[in-house]
């Protein structure tokens, strides 16, 4: 899978530019601020139909413009394929394959994954659990169609039982046979999630444990750990023991919207005890699994994309991860850097076909 062209209007901060890629490694230098990360992000938007960076699709179009449009131009499996994805202000996103707009995106998943590396990506380390839970969910829902239905049925049914719970405060009552509909239909989804979860942590930690020796040299061990409400008792016990709990505070405090996937280093939380190198090591580790895993699972290469790829790195392990990337087990690679002499040394010295775009 390679994507040939990408042609960018009014897409953040490009009026109007088109690139031609190499199917081995892109390159795309220049100065901070003009746009490098911005091409990537559209890149994955074609994989995903969102933004990775931006949640607000409106906040993706160029100032002083009504609508941006991302088209790209693909050959996957010997096949030519064009996807647009574009978005007006005031209306729906779109996203087409071959002319035919998607009813749902997420039927696109999957179709030309991709798989990106940011600064940004620190907050799977420093933030709260929900967005090591996205990362998990983005991987299984690219893979399994019924993981990711069951993801958003039990989002809509929580955020009822949630609307519930406020109900039966503000007017003083309590109706448990209502609230046992909620919940049965809430445990139905809760018990796929948390198999599928369980059930992906072995392999995946094992590919991560792998590619973070490599990267690391032997020196550390590190790990991932899931932490589920679930893994303690049935669903609906859990539920019957916390329904104090929940109507005092208006909303569900036990399932698997609070679990959590614990990344440790040298059995220790790694947000406390790693320094910036061993984080960004850590998450390098953790792109690279979940590349591997989409590629075991899906068939395909999925693209793979690194921001800023000098960002809290030496040029020793950037040249490292280069090498690992150019081998013929991964397939297109973009990265951005800002100086374009260290970022040819290492391109060369990597010895695949190349191609650098100057902003």
């Amino acid at each position: 899978m390679v994507l040939q062209e990408l042609h960018l209007l009014n897409y953040k901060n490009f009026e109007d530019a088109s690139f031609e890629f190499d199917a081995g490694l892109n390159a795309i230098v220049g100065k901070n601020g003009i746009g490098k990360t911005n091409v990537l992000d559209a890149i994955y938007h074609l994989s995903y139909g969102k933004s990775y960076f931006n949640p607000l699709a409106v906040q993706n179009i160029r100032h002083d413009a009504d609508f941006f449009v991302i088209d790209g131009k693909y050959n996957v499996d010997n096949k030519n394929e064009q996807l647009i994805c574009s978005l007006k202000r005031g209306q729906k996103k779109v996203l087409k394959r071959n002319g035919k707009a998607y009813e749902k995106f997420s039927e696109h998943l999957g179709f030309v994954p991709a798989v990106l590396i940011s600064p940004a990506d620190r907050d799977l380390i420093t933030d709260g659990s929900e967005n090591r839970r996205k990362f998990v969910d983005t991987i299984l829902a690219s893979t399994d169609p019924l993981y990711l239905q069951a993801v958003i049925q039990y989002q809509r049914n929580l955020a009822q039982r949630n609307a519930l719970l406020k109900f039966f405060a503000k007017n003083l009552t309590f109706d448990n046979d209502t609230l046992q509909i909620y919940n049965a239909q809430l445990d139905r989804e809760a018990q796929l999630i948390f198999e599928r979860r369980l059930a992906f942590i072995e392999p995946f930690n094992e590919l991560f444990q792998e590619y973070y020796a490599a990267i690391s040299g032997q020196a550390e061990s590190a790990e991932i750990s899931y932490k589920s409400d679930l893994s303690v008792g049935g669903f609906l016990d859990l539920l019957h023991e916390s329904l104090p709990k929940d109507r005092v505070l208006q909303f569900t405090t036990v399932g698997t919207h609070r679990d959590d996937f614990e990344f440790k280093l040298n059995k220790h939380n790694i947000k406390k005890f790693g320094s910036q190198g061993q984080q960004k090591s850590f998450l390098i580790a953790l792109k690279l699994a979940q590349f591997t895993m989409l590629h075991q699972k899906i068939g395909k290469k999925p693209i793979f994309l690194f921001d800023d790829i000098f960002d809290k790195l030496d040029e020793f392990r950037v040249q490292y991860i280069i090498d690992l990337v150019a081998k013929s087990s991964f397939g297109q690679i973009f990265v951005t850097d800002t100086h374009e002499d260290r970022t040819l040394k290492v391109l060369t010295a990597a010895g695949i076909s190349y191609k650098i775009f100057n902003l």
